[in-house]
């Protein structure tokens, strides 16, 4: 059947070997090349910029609170529709204005009615925002600790009149570093992940001390495993353009430019006074077939089965990252 199928068709039949019968990879994920790609991403700069969350989260129908860098946001939409941060605590007596409501585009916190937004009053300001029509973003300037810049990076993506995307947050008890190790280690997806990745082979990884943004990537072939033996085969490649970003792009293949961005935004400190990050993704798709067309047009049937997807790959990256800091955390208290 593998030899009779139509080969311009994306999805294909594979043959693989059981889980247990495939090639070893511990020999080819160095510790250290993992770690030093690593460290290059954190000396990265970010401009203090961090991602909040997805754009289309932020309405102007209700309040959306966060914290980043353990310190309270709040996000919404003024009359314009424009996206607005700024501080989570009412500088009267410290109301949760996640919990205040809109009206004509401004805060009017529930405690004593004080109004806030654009303009509204000298004791709250709002902070640099930026919404790049599928993420939000924040700039903190006093967290971030870095030389500002006007707008944060942002990784190329696919034509917005030629792509599906959709933003998944979930969040772990680690440290950014710890989501963007588990990104740079992509000799762990066939094994770890095997109800989504088969025959993953990594064609290329930096050395421990690569010296050039071009030489600072890893590349893949790896098929996406549609159901059962059944699959999408590409080529992709993993770089990291700031201190808390993983960008995965399809350069070959069906798809090709599409891409997942993996955002690592920390939050601050849990009730048990250990770090918790939130892993905001996004996967932005695209494809040069005349059936994408139809796709876009049932984008809201696709993008909660894209969440879907992604849920699944992250519960058990989460219990990667968690289970790094976790050793980090014990070797430091020793």
């Amino acid at each position: 059947m593998i030899d009779s199928w139509p080969a311009g068709w994306p999805i294909q039949p594979f043959g693989e070997p059981a889980w247990a019968a495939q090639r070893p990879t511990y020999h080819d994920a160095d510790p250290a090349v993992i770690e030093a790609a690593a460290k290059r991403a954190a000396a990265r700069r970010s401009g203090n910029w961090y991602v909040v969350g997805a754009s289309r989260d932020v309405t102007g129908r209700a309040p959306f609170g966060v914290t980043v860098a353990g310190r309270e946001l709040v996000a919404w939409r003024d009359r314009n529709g424009r996206l607005t941060v700024g501080p989570g605590v009412c500088p009267h007596l410290g109301a949760p204005l996640a919990r205040a409501r809109l009206d004509h585009g401004d805060l009017v916190c529930r405690w004593h009615g004080l109004r806030l937004g654009r303009g509204c009053g000298k004791s709250w300001r709002a902070l640099p925002c930026h919404d790049d029509g599928i993420l939000a973003w924040v700039r903190l300037d006093r967290e971030g600790g870095e030389p500002p810049t006007e707008r944060p990076t942002v990784p190329s993506r696919p034509d917005s009149g030629a792509q599906v995307a959709a933003v998944t947050t979930m969040t772990g008890v680690c440290e950014p570093e710890d989501v963007v190790a588990n990104r740079l280690d992509p000799w762990h997806g066939a094994w770890f992940h095997p109800y989504s990745f088969a025959r993953l082979r990594v064609l290329s990884a930096p050395a421990v001390h690569a010296s050039t943004d071009d030489e600072d990537r890893f590349v893949v072939a790896v098929t996406f495993r549609v159901a059962g033996r059944w699959g999408v085969t590409v080529r992709a490649e993993f770089s990291c353009p700031g201190p808390r970003t993983v960008l995965m792009r399809i350069v070959e293949g069906e798809g090709a430019g599409s891409v997942v961005e993996t955002h690592a935004t920390p939050l601050g400190a849990g009730p048990d006074g250990l770090p918790r990050t939130a892993v905001i993704e996004a996967t932005v798709a695209t494809s040069e077939r005349r059936g994408f067309a139809l796709a876009r047009r049932t984008a809201p049937v696709l993008r909660p089965l894209m969440r879907r997807a992604a849920e699944r790959l992250w519960r058990d990256d989460l219990a990667y990252a968690e289970r790094r800091f976790a050793l980090r955390h014990r070797r430091a208290l020793r």
